[in-house]
């Protein structure tokens, strides 16, 4: 059982439920953010005495070093976290998403933690025909964002030696956060459903695989308690439902009428957004056991 866990990023749309699902178990908790969008786990101070926050920078190594010390676990969930943003500002990216992180990884190897679990994002596969894309398919990132997270995989593979390191490839995550973001797919289908009876579905015929964040959270925690020998240097997609956005959209509008008694409308518009892709977790489901007990629906509730 371990004790002394980092979250870097934990103060985001996964690490704030991250961080309460830890803290309620009885982890000695600490949360490394700039918190740019809101602290939103500050609340759970008065809550839980196992919870330590600190606002940083992880291109500051220095100060992350010490923070890093004496840790046992690092979950590595910071980024700049979508494809828009990080072509925004490529120096930016370049310098949070790529220089920042073999540091980190190097700190983790001089303070001999124990686990490292790194949230990479199923997006790596960028464009494939394949129904079931599984975690030997070739990765074709197609975006800033996607190749970012492609160079540190291939990072962390240097580190395979010195402790055991598990990288997750989660599908588009949704589903409600204290930390909401309404730039993913299912969650931002919703929003307007229920704000402005509408939807606005930009293509539609791509495939999206979908996690409900409650699943993949309690992935990440489950991922403690289970032995080194079965997860140390491995690979897992994480996810549900292989859905077209249009499918999606309709998923959404039948749910948004069964709770609110309206119909939302469907406007198709173009896009340039050529990702496209259908993952299997089959290798997951085999080796840890791991089936999502949440849908597209259940999301929906929630964000309602």
């Amino acid at each position: 059982m371990f004790n002394s866990v980092l979250l870097i990023g934990g103060g985001g749309y996964v690490g704030t439920v991250l961080t309460e699902k830890l803290l309620k178990q009885g982890y000695q908790v600490t949360v490394f953010d700039l918190f740019i969008y809101g602290n939103y786990i500050q609340d759970l101070k008065n809550k839980y005495n196992n919870l330590s926050i600190i606002k940083g920078d992880i291109r500051d190594i220095k100060v992350l070093d010490e923070v890093i010390k004496n840790k046992e676990v690092v979950f590595n969930l910071a980024c700049i976290s979508n494809d828009p943003s990080a072509e925004l500002d490529l120096n930016l990216t370049k310098s949070i998403n790529y220089e920042a992180f073999e540091p980190i990884m190097e700190s983790c190897k001089k303070n001999k933690i124990n686990r490292h679990i790194y949230a990479s994002s199923s997006s790596i596969y960028g464009i494939s025909d394949s129904p079931n894309v599984d975690e030997n398919h070739p990765k074709v990132p197609v975006s800033e964002y996607n190749k970012s997270k492609d160079y540190c995989e291939n990072i962390i593979k240097k580190y395979y030696q010195d402790f055991c390191s598990t990288i997750i490839r989660p599908a588009t995550v949704c589903g409600y956060s204290p930390r909401l973001r309404l730039d993913l797919t299912v969650n931002i289908l919703t929003n307007f459903a229920y704000h402005k009876n509408f939807i606005k579905v930009f293509g539609g015929e791509q495939y999206r695989p979908n996690i409900h964040i409650d699943d993949l959270t309690d992935l990440y925690v489950n991922l403690l308690k289970i032995d080194e020998n079965k997860i140390a240097n491995k690979i897992y997609n994480a996810g549900y439902q292989n859905q077209k956005v249009i499918d999606i959209a309709n998923i959404v509008k039948d749910d948004i009428y069964k709770l609110i008694g309206k119909t939302p409308e469907i406007k198709l518009e173009k896009t340039d957004d050529i990702r496209s892709y259908r993952i299997s977790t089959a290798k997951i489901e085999e080796e840890l056991g791991f089936y999502p007990k949440k849908n597209i629906s259940d999301a929906v509730v929630d964000l309602t």
